[in-house]
């Protein structure tokens, strides 16, 4: 039989950010789920890696906001909620020439031991770099990204690569300032990287993506488990094996969805609908 699952109505969360994410999380949690989402004063999450490289992550996404809510939970020990958001970006796994961007919020329960994930993942359209010689070509592929909206950062290059620890600047804001980070980057290296600021705060696309997965997480949230009622009973494994089209031959395409409850360990396959799979798609058609 399903149990009742208290309500969040009137709890406190803690957001670990220093980024301003709580403008894309808060007013969702506080509208449908009534918590308070509070941010620590003076909380560092450069600590954990940053989009410049100048301090590696060396965890995974899911990983790096975990650590990250066991320090707001430290800041805010009264919290019952801790949440943080983690973001990575890079090259499609499958498509030639195409950014590809992963969000994640994560929210923990420490009264419950629940833990819920929200993702959203789409083309990085906001996510962008120039090798630059000199000041034009910087303002040129500052103008094509929309800074001073969004926001760019500028290091120093030597060999080919990005050396953020000999010349890198943040907090370009206006012509000025980004014409002499770059000049500093140009008189310390051969080049300047002149990239697309990853930090939600300056990149109005990401702090989107940022809201879609926390959307995704309220989604969780009311996905309950049939069995016994504890949120987040969303598709857990996606299970290769739909039949060519022309053999009937399992192909990499997905054959079934899998829920499985991480509290009572309750777990449905659902096939998807769509008939066979393609025959481009078929190892032994199309190898």
């Amino acid at each position: 039989m399903a149990e009742a699952v208290p309500s969040l109505c009137g709890e406190t969360a803690v957001l670990a950010t220093m980024h301003g994410k709580e403008r894309a999380i808060a007013p969702l949690l506080a509208r449908f789920l009534g918590v308070r989402v509070v941010v620590p004063e003076d909380f560092d999450t450069d600590r954990f890696g940053t989009f410049s490289r100048d301090v590696a992550r060396t965890s995974t996404s899911l990983e790096t906001a975990r650590a990250k809510i066991r320090t707001g939970f430290e800041r805010v020990p009264e919290a019952r909620l801790g949440l943080a958001s983690e973001g990575s970006f890079g090259p499609h796994p499958h498509v030639p020439f195409l950014a590809w961007g992963s969000e994640q919020v994560v929210l923990v329960d420490r009264a419950t031991g629940l833990e819920l994930v929200g993702r959203h993942e789409a083309p990085a359209r906001h996510f962008a770099h120039a090798r630059v010689e000199d000041v034009d070509a910087a303002r040129a592929f500052a103008a094509r990204v929309g800074f001073p909206r969004q926001g760019v950062i500028v290091m120093g290059m030597e060999g080919g690569q990005p050396t953020p620890a000999v010349a890198l600047a943040k907090d370009a804001h206006d012509d000025g300032t980004l014409v002499a980070a770059v000049r500093r980057a140009l008189d310390a290296c051969e080049a300047a990287s002149v990239e697309t600021d990853m930090r939600a705060h300056r990149n109005p696309q990401r702090m989107r993506c940022i809201r879609r997965a926390t959307v995704d997480l309220l989604r969780a949230w009311r996905s309950r488990c049939p069995a016994c009622a504890r949120p987040g009973f969303v598709i857990s494994a996606r299970l290769p094996g739909r039949p060519c089209g022309w053999c009937g031959a399992p192909t990499r395409q997905v054959l079934a969805d899998e829920r499985r409850c991480a509290g009572c360990g309750h777990l449905e396959r659902r096939p998807r609908d769509g008939g066979p799979a393609d025959p481009a798609h078929c190892d032994a058609c199309n190898p």
